[in-house]
């Protein structure tokens, strides 16, 4: 719910803080004072239209800002939206909304301190607030919420069976759109098949024919620089032998030197018996010294002079880049590629044979939509009546007894839709078979019309009123806006709307501007909002009504302040805290 408003300069409004608490909200004050303004505000905060003449005179910006408190409603669905767009607080129980709107034009929205988009406003406002005036955004007039509503109207605390069946059907739904586009590019596949199939078969082939090997290209490299450095090789591994083994008359080799060390310790040891480790130590050395001598000979007799070689080993490593450049980046890669390109292969093959499968499997899925969609339907209409009846009931405590209410089901011709019993084929999405929306004839005689063409703002209200307290338990926008709800009634329905909205509020927090005593009476928190000029500015101030300063608003909204209309205003909120009282503790 909405814990707090902050408006600075926007409109006549030069600084305001508001603290709002759960329950039913009421604002009075004279015409013109600035009530419908504060509603502008937090349309605006959840991005509605905001341009530079929201901006109070001689100010640079206008800043409204909103803390609301997440109800468990909608608690998932704003953390969702918080997380995807990387705005969650530490403290997640609330969520803080500003919009500047700037003399330049620029306009700036935040959420939670941070830059974003108006439209993610919008997408957060749809779960937080529900606005009820003139505005075209209403709810209400949004035609593709009527079906959410009907359904949760059907479907709160009456008749769990509706939810059970959009639930298959929309399995059924996306299991068909699943099939339907595996089928079209089934059918785009078999359109290029075969160019398709020449062009795998022969890249298949080139793989096939390479006989790649993983590790190849490494031992190739090795081989190739042995091969390209055999002379310089030899002349290294031929001076390591002479040194080692052979030596010259000038130097001795050597494995000869070695081998006197030997000879001189064996006589040492035979003197120094306690030496003999050191006979050991030259021995293992000139044991070493002779095994790399014979490895050393193994390996200059292996070095290959050997051009013809080296030229098939650049042809191997390029043919390896050739295949790596239109493959892979690696020899595995190629070999998946290959392994990718069988399958492609074999699923053109076989395409014809998977495309007649996934034929009869369409058909089967569309009869089987077209029976849960026709069984969705009927339970539709069923709640449809019922909602129709309970709308007119409270239409009549609205004084709008002569108004009716219709639910208008529209199905669409489509080819490619599901088949009816009636041998006609309809569109379906997923939702169901049909386009719901809510009508109105809002006068005895006259025809239905759809909501956004009522005129009347204080009619879309009250049929909004009538709609919401049918869906009350339903309903999970935790705030209610009501402007002009009372345009055109007396006192009398008045107190019936104020009863409504307070019986509303025991589900959802609702502010309501009202000009009506005999509703404003029945607000929890009441704010007098009034127009005051100082010099040569004018704005609006607002202030919590409690006590006798409430006893006094209330007599002035009924006439002129006297003891009369003072002594009528306590009755009056003594008759609301009673009937009040009643409807929490029925007997």
């Amino acid at each position: 719910m909405l814990t707090e408003l902050n408006i600075e300069n926007f409109a006549i409004i030069d600084r305001l803080t508001l603290n709002f608490r759960s329950g039913l909200i009421t604002f009075t004050g004279e015409t013109g004072a600035g009530k419908s303004i504060i509603f502008d505000a937090v349309e605006t905060l959840l991005g509605g239209r905001a341009d530079a003449t929201f901006v109070r005179s001689g100010a640079d910006r206008a800043v409204v800002e909103g803390v609301f408190h997440l109800s468990p409603a909608v608690y998932a669905p704003i953390i969702e939206i918080l997380e995807r767009e990387d705005l969650l607080d530490e403290d997640d129980k609330y969520i803080t909304i500003g919009r500047e709107i700037r003399t330049s034009g620029r306009n700036v929205a935040r959420v939670n301190g941070r830059s974003v988009n108006t439209s993610l406003l919008r997408e957060l406002g749809e779960y937080l607030v529900d606005l009820h005036g003139q505005s075209e955004h209403l709810s209400l007039l949004r035609v593709n919420q009527h079906l959410g509503m009907l359904d949760s109207y059907a479907s709160s605390g009456r008749d769990s069976e509706l939810k059970n069946l959009l639930e298959a059907y929309r399995s059924t739904y996306r299991r068909l759109q699943s099939l339907r586009r595996e089928l079209a590019e089934l059918h785009q596949a078999e359109k290029d098949s075969a160019r398709r199939s020449d062009m795998l078969s022969f890249q298949i082939n080139e793989i096939e024919a390479a006989r790649l090997k993983p590790g190849e290209e490494e031992e190739l490299r090795d081989e190739r620089n042995r091969l390209a450095n055999a002379e310089g090789l030899a002349t290294q591994a031929q001076a390591a032998l002479l040194a080692l083994d052979e030596g010259t008359p000038e130097s001795p080799a050597a494995t000869d030197l070695v081998g006197q060390v030997v000879s001189a310790l064996n006589a040492l040891v035979r003197l120094d018996p306690s030496q003999s480790s050191l006979l050991e130590q030259a021995e293992i050395l000139l044991d070493s010294m002779s095994d790399l001598s014979a490895t050393l000979r193994t390996y200059l007799e292996g070095i290959e002079f050997n051009p013809k070689r080296l030229d098939q080993v650049e042809e191997r490593l390029s043919l390896l880049h050739n295949l790596k450049r239109k493959y892979g980046d690696s020899i595995p890669e190629i070999l998946e590629f290959a392994e990718q390109a069988r399958k492609q292969l074999e699923a053109i093959t076989h395409a014809e044979d998977r495309i007649r499968e996934l034929e009869e499997e369409e058909k089967a899925l569309l009869a089987q939509l077209a029976r849960e969609g026709q069984a969705l339907s009927e339970k539709r209409h069923a709640a449809a009546a019922e909602l129709s009846r309970a709308v007119e009931a409270e239409l009549q405590d609205l004084q709008m007894s002569g108004a009716r209410f219709t639910v208008d089901f529209q199905q669409r011709d489509d080819p490619e839709g599901v088949l009816l019993p009636d041998g006609r084929r309809v569109a379906f999405d997923a939702n169901g078979l049909e386009r719901v929306e809510f009508l109105i004839a809002p006068n005895p005689g006259e025809g239905f019309k759809p909501l956004a063409k009522i005129a009347s703002g204080g009619e879309t209200s009250r049929l909004m009123l009538a709609l919401k307290n049918v869906l009350a338990q339903a309903d999970l926008i935790p705030t209610l806006i009501f402007d002009e709800i009372d345009q055109g009634i007396g006192g009398r329905v008045g107190s019936v709307v104020g009863q409504k909205l307070w019986s509303l509020a025991r589900q959802h927090q609702v502010l309501c501007i009202t000009h009506l005593p005999q509703l404003a009476a029945f607000g929890e928190q009441h704010y007098q909002v009034r127009k005051l000029v100082r010099g040569d500015r004018t704005s609006t101030q607002v202030e919590e009504l409690t006590g006798q300063a409430r006893v006094v608003e209330l007599a002035q909204m009924m006439g002129e302040v006297s003891e009369g209309t003072l002594q009528s205003a306590r009755e009056l909120l003594e008759s609301v805290e009673k009937r009040t009282t009643v409807i929490s503790n029925p007997l």
